[in-house]
């Protein structure tokens, strides 16, 4: 129990230490594992789970992989370029075919074990490219790429191992025997993914189930599908369910969202504990018996296949030099790479296969390498090629409210990054009748995190009606963008009943523009002829003249200083704008 309990605390403790300093988790959850393990002894992972040790992990392993099927949709290829169709196939082709001669000469892997190693680490993955791109701030074009490659090459990688392995373990018998177990493997898998996976596509579009149990349904069914796969093939279940989420994500009317949201709160759980234990039981000798050749290999991985798999996907893309060399660095491999290479040794292990233990040390050393080197280099690089961003100074507006139109519109003409996102679809096509950018759906959710582009957004103003979400919305992105970033309007009913007052914390996040503005008045406002105007400040017209001018018409909003960054007028900050300042303000036609 004591170990369990220890894992778990290590996992959390590792989670929130990589989002205090942006990056990616899995570096610390593999050294700590490290030390947990081999260097201390503090956990066994062996000892702990015995014989279930090899079903937790492939249990674990088939989850992450049925999830990360769910976000592979063809729309989502499509939408965002070749550039991220060719890195999934071109560029996963490559990498194939460069790191396994690597292997097999350099390591001296034979060749079906040179090629597993190669599958495996075709895969990127969000957990690590996420965090990397919130500390590198790359262009919003290469931002985009990187983003999708990681969410669509994780299943197709993993795909990709899978049939590996399964040819390596059928190559052992005769070659009737083999192709007869490798079609039967690719047939059960495609069977029975396909008959499940539309199986649970019409229970969930028909709701056949009630929505409590949807999510607990479908991960038990998921997880019935594979064993059964792997009872009638020989381990033909990693197949079926990355078939039965890609099969589920693309199919019409079947709403997977909720089952994403599911996925958050289980894949972090899965992803530290299982990472850690897995680092548990890497033996330092085994990584030092690797040898010279692991370098030779890291070499392959990081500078000849990534970029040459890069210049082959760039033909027809228009991106210019400084973009391909920015994506031909940034590529660091994650969770999915440790769980497949360490679920294929065990099974490899089982068989008495030879080499088998050269597998998760080479890959948890590619994993090492290209996260610690990128992590560290790759905003430097950025800055130097001119593809980093600047600080970012955008606008997320919660709310798509008339008035939240109309400063949106204002932020805009003054080249200011501005996004709208709403849950109402009558403001969000007049927003977008307007030509503001804007998210249809609720941005706390999965599909938000996978769709919803933040990049130069650097804080959050909540102007919606939705009482009960705004404090939900206000919290999750402070979590997300840091302390101080979220602003929201007066609540117009905190000082009339007790029933309606908010806590103290979530009230000092409530000044806005200024005292008891709430969104009701700013409608009001709004819908009576007010208009949003700006107006710049000199030696011979001062802050206080402009008052003088607009007396209580006046409600100012915001201004941009000298040097182009906007403030916000807010309650606390006590704003005085100086000459060569401009204010933007909402001018009524009656009293404010």
């Amino acid at each position: 129990m004591v170990p369990l309990v220890i894992v778990g605390l290590l996992s959390i403790a590792c989670q929130y230490f990589a989002y205090k300093i942006r990056v990616p988790a899995i570096l610390f959850l593999l050294i700590v594992g490290i030390i947990a393990g081999p260097v201390t002894g503090v956990i066994d992972a062996d000892a702990l789970f015995g014989d279930l040790l090899f079903p937790i992990v492939s249990l674990s392993v088939a989850i992450i992989l049925f999830e990360g099927a769910l976000t592979l949709r063809t729309q989502d290829l499509s939408g965002h370029g070749s550039m991220v169709r060719n890195l999934c196939t071109v560029g996963t082709f490559v990498t194939l075919i460069v790191v396994a001669p690597a292997a097999h000469f350099a390591l001296g892997l034979s060749w079906e074990m040179a090629f597993l190693l190669a599958a495996i680490v075709t895969v990127t993955g969000p957990t690590v490219i996420v965090p990397m791109l919130r500390t590198v701030r790359p262009s919003k074009n290469i931002a985009n790429i990187l983003r999708w490659e990681g969410i669509v090459i994780d299943p197709i990688g993993a795909l990709l191992a899978v049939l590996v392995f399964e040819y390596i373990v059928s190559a052992q018998n005769a070659l009737t025997h083999t192709l007869y177990a490798f079609g039967l493997t690719v047939g059960v898998g495609f069977g029975i993914g396909m008959a499940v996976g539309y199986f649970l596509g019409l229970v969930l579009r028909h709701h056949w189930i009630p929505h409590y149990l949807v999510n607990t349904a479908v991960l038990t069914i998921m997880l019935g599908a594979f064993a059964a796969s792997n009872v009638i093939a020989h381990e033909s279940g990693l197949l079926t369910v990355t078939v039965m989420g890609m099969l589920m994500a693309n199919m019409k009317d079947v709403d997977v969202d909720e089952i994403l949201e599911f996925k958050e709160t289980l894949s972090v759980l899965l992803i530290s504990g299982l990472f850690i234990l897995l680092a548990s039981r890497i033996e330092l000798n085994a990584i030092l018996n690797v040898g010279w050749g692991s370098i030779l290999v890291l070499v392959a991985v990081m500078f000849v296949a990534r970029p040459i798999g890069v210049f082959l996907s760039s033909f027809g893309t228009g991106l210019k030099w400084q973009e391909l060399a920015l994506l031909s660095w940034i590529a660091p491999r994650g969770i999915v790479a440790a769980a497949v290479s360490a679920l294929f040794a065990l099974k490899l292990e089982a068989l008495d296969y030879a080499q088998a233990e050269v597998l998760v040390p080479m890959v948890f050393l590619i994993i090492i390498a290209t996260v610690v080197l990128q992590s560290l280099s790759s905003a430097k690089i950025a800055e130097y090629l001119g593809l980093r961003a600047p600080e970012p100074n955008g606008y997320l507006i919660f709310g798509g409210g008339q008035f939240s139109r109309m400063f949106a519109q204002e932020l805009m003409s003054h080249n200011i990054p501005v996004c709208l996102t709403d849950t109402n679809w009558e403001t969000i096509k007049l927003a977008r009748m307007d030509g503001v950018p804007t998210y249809f759906g609720n941005p706390m959710s999965e599909h938000a995190e996978r769709n919803l582009d933040l990049t130069g957004i650097g804080q959050v103003l909540v102007m919606s009606p939705y009482r009960q979400l705004n404090p939900l919305v206000t919290y999750h992105f402070e979590h997300e963008l840091g302390k101080g970033t979220v602003l929201g309007l007066s609540n117009g009913e905190q000082e009339q009943r007790p029933s309606h007052q908010v806590s103290e914390s979530y009230s000092k996040k409530l000044g806005l523009f200024a005292d008891n503005i709430s969104y009701g008045k700013l409608i009001g406002y709004a819908s009576r002829g007010a208009s949003i105007k700006t107006t710049k400040l000199s030696d011979s017209f001062s802050y206080d003249d402009y008052k003088t001018e607009y007396k209580d018409r006046c409600l100012p909003l915001c201004a941009i200083q000298g040097d182009g960054k906007l403030v916000l007028f807010t309650t606390s900050n006590g704003l005085e704008p100086d000459a060569g300042w401009q204010i933007i303000s909402l001018i009524t036609a009656e009293k404010a």
